[in-house]
Formats: structure tokens, sequence, C-alpha cells
């Protein structure tokens, strides 16, 4: 489904920085797998299926985190993966190792929002459930769209909030501890997108229950 619209919902209010996400995955890295590797693992899927069709070898996985998804990705493709946290990316190398994945070429520790890659660096671009994670997610998209070529593909996976419902309450409800959390729970597709930009892209509902939408614009 292709949308090109305004919104004038106003984006999350940010109480996260770089040390409160190395804080909070540090924490999370040795049980992660274990408390979110199910609910995230059919956007994971998702968003790698949709990689391995789109043309271009050069993958650049923003947030790789413990790895889970790169089991997914077609040998053609070659991958390298960032992430912020050093405890999360140890796991992930030891899943590359531990599954002989030989086209994972690099798993480096960086800021999503300011990398070291040269411009035009990468084909593809894929955040998974990072959008929501990062201090400011305008300049996350703005990085990816920077490192990849023109023509080139970027993707997104994650979960937006509500408009209504008890799901609105229980988001906003939450909102508070998303420095605890390392994630906004009340993030809104807002968030990505500076006032008045243009916004052209194609959405996709995930399982469970339509709770994560797959994202894919041009670059």
């Amino acid at each position: 489904m292709s949308h090109a619209l305004q919104s004038t919902r106003t984006a999350p209010r940010s109480a996260l920085d770089a040390d409160a996400v190395r804080a909070a995955y540090r924490r999370w890295a040795g049980v992660y797998d274990a408390v979110f590797g199910g609910v995230s693992a059919f956007g994971r899927r998702r968003a790698a299926a949709a990689v391995n069709q789109l043309p271009g070898k050069r993958v650049l996985e923003v947030g790789v985190g413990t790895g889970l998804a790169l089991l997914h990705y077609v040998s053609e493709k070659r991958i390298t993966g960032i992430d912020l946290s050093e405890e999360m990316l140890a796991r992930a190398r030891e899943r590359v190792a531990e599954d002989g994945l030989a086209n994972v070429e690099a798993l480096q520790e960086m800021d999503a929002e300011a990398t070291c890659f040269a411009d035009a660096s990468f084909d593809i671009a894929v955040a998974m459930f990072v959008a929501s994670v990062v201090p400011n997610p305008r300049r996350l998209l703005a990085e990816m769209r920077r490192v990849v070529r023109p023509g080139g593909h970027i993707l997104l996976v994650n979960h937006f909030a509500a408009e209504r419902g008890p799901r609105w309450w229980a988001e906003r409800a939450l909102a508070p501890a998303s420095r605890a959390l390392g994630w906004h729970p009340d993030f809104t597709m807002d968030a990505l997108f500076a006032p008045g930009e243009p916004r052209t892209w194609q959405t996709e509902a995930v399982p469970p229950f339509g709770l994560f939408t797959l994202l894919k614009l041009g670059n």
C-alpha cells in the first residue's frame, strides 16, 4: 500500500541519549533473544525477505543487535552490521561463528546517526526495531539515505504507536519509562520525517496482530 501523507501529529519527546541506549542494552544483552526474539521474529524475517528480493549485494543492517536476522539473508547479500552496544555485538559475532555465516563481512560498534561510511557505500540499508531506540530518528533516516547509493533502498521495521484505543493508552503510560526501557513505546511515524518533508513510502503490516510495520523507501 502506497502512502503520500501529511500528518499533524507530533513526534514523541526524546528521553534517550547514546549513553542511555548503551546502558539499556548492556542490561538487555544477555536476555534479549529470549525476551524479544519471539515477538520480533516475524518482522525480522519479513524485512530480511524484502532485502533478499531487492537488487544489489551491499547491505547495511543498522542496529544489528545480537544478530537475530543474519541467518535469514541469502548468501549473495554481503552484510555489514552496526550497533551501539558492544555487548549485543559480542553475541552477534558468536552467532556468525556458530552458524558459519560467511556473507557477514563486518560487525562494528558504531553510532547509527553518525556512521563512518562514505556516501553511497551500500545498495540497501535496513533497520529493524531501531527507529524508536535512537535519540534522533530523523538523523537516523538521513544517515541511512546518505550511505545508500542513489536508486538504492531503505527499509525499516518498527512498532509505531496506535492512534486510539487501549494500546494508545498503554503506550503513553509506558512513555515515561523510555530511558529505562531503551526505546519509545509511544513512537510515531512523524518522528522520522521533518515537517513539510515529502513522504512517499510503502507500508506492510507485520504479525503478530499487525503490531509492527515494514516501511520501504526508495533513495
